[in-house]
């Protein structure tokens, strides 16, 4: 029996990668459980929210595929999963198109979502779409200019949580925007390891990654700061009286997040893509946790 050919199915799950997208859902969870708490949550504008953001983490993937292989940063040397431009799995016009039909269906939605959450979703659609393409594409990439954890923290976090709750509700509110700081820090928490991971082969190829600016140990700092504070929110929302107790079982994943900070100390290379998978599990798995605690917590 022959097998099945590389440029498949299997190839285009390699190149979607299915494991990133905790990053779109976890946001949209707690934007949509700020609204649910505070009465204003509505079922089908939340669900077009989840599919736009997964959209827009599928394009923003394949578009890094695409570009890191247009502007020679992938090589023999990568250490992260298989790129399949690169690898020659799937031939690059073929993955530009599925970036642009990505990005497109991704603007559907977001038309759709203008129709709801009135003209301002026009503007979040087109910026979410321009930076998805500005992240690894473009004049001046993000990720090589040490923009990319930036970039991660204000689409994934601030834009997606305020968004997805703006659409719901017709208003952002302080609270709404509190609660993005946890997923957006935890989110680029991911990013920060994949670029730890990828140091030195971006380094050669001339990618100034905020790693590569920050070195290894400003980077392990980095990562640490980045789980400490996203545990300081709900805490503080307790504190301050906003929240009821119910807003603090985000901790119950704490022992997940004291192992991540005690392992990066010790890792490098291939062995980060299993901290880079574990992080992107303590994101959805925190996210799910306050967004029920926003649902049940809100004073």
């Amino acid at each position: 029996m022959q097998e099945p050919s590389p440029s498949s199915l299997q190839s285009w799950l390699l190149a979607i990668r299915p494991k990133t997208l905790p990053a779109a859902v976890g946001p949209v969870v707690v934007g949509s459980g700020v609204a649910f708490g505070e009465g204003q949550f509505s079922l089908l504008p939340a669900l077009a929210c989840l599919l736009g953001a997964m959209l827009l983490q599928i394009g923003v993937n394949l578009a890094n595929d695409y570009f890191d292989y247009k502007n020679n940063i992938d090589s023999e040397e990568r250490l992260g999963p298989v790129r399949v431009t690169q690898s020659g799995l799937i031939a690059p016009s073929v993955v530009k198109m599925g970036m642009i039909i990505s990005l497109a269906l991704a603007s559907l939605v977001f038309i759709y979502l203008s129709f709801v959450g009135g003209p301002v979703i026009v503007v979040i659609g087109i910026a979410s779409v321009l930076a998805a393409l500005g992240y690894s594409g473009g004049p001046f990439p993000l990720a090589s200019n040490g923009l990319g954890e930036v970039f991660v923290f204000i689409f994934f976090g601030l834009v997606a949580v305020g968004g997805t709750y703006f659409i719901q509700a017709g208003q952002l509110t302080w609270l709404a925007m509190v609660a993005a700081v946890p997923p957006g820090l935890l989110i680029t928490a991911i990013m920060v390891v994949n670029n730890l991971r990828d140091i030195d082969t971006d380094r050669k190829a001339g990618k100034r990654s905020l790693a590569v600016i920050l070195g290894r140990e400003g980077t392990i700092i980095e990562y640490k700061l980045l789980l400490l504070f996203s545990y300081i929110v709900p805490g503080a929302l307790y504190i301050s009286g906003y929240c009821s107790a119910v807003i603090l079982l985000p901790f119950l994943t704490l022992p997940m997040g004291l192992g991540l900070v005690r392992k990066i100390t010790n890792e490098s290379g291939r062995s980060l893509n299993a901290m880079l998978a574990a992080t992107a599990r303590l994101s959805l798995l925190y996210s799910l946790l306050f967004g029920v605690g926003l649902v049940f917590g809100i004073s």
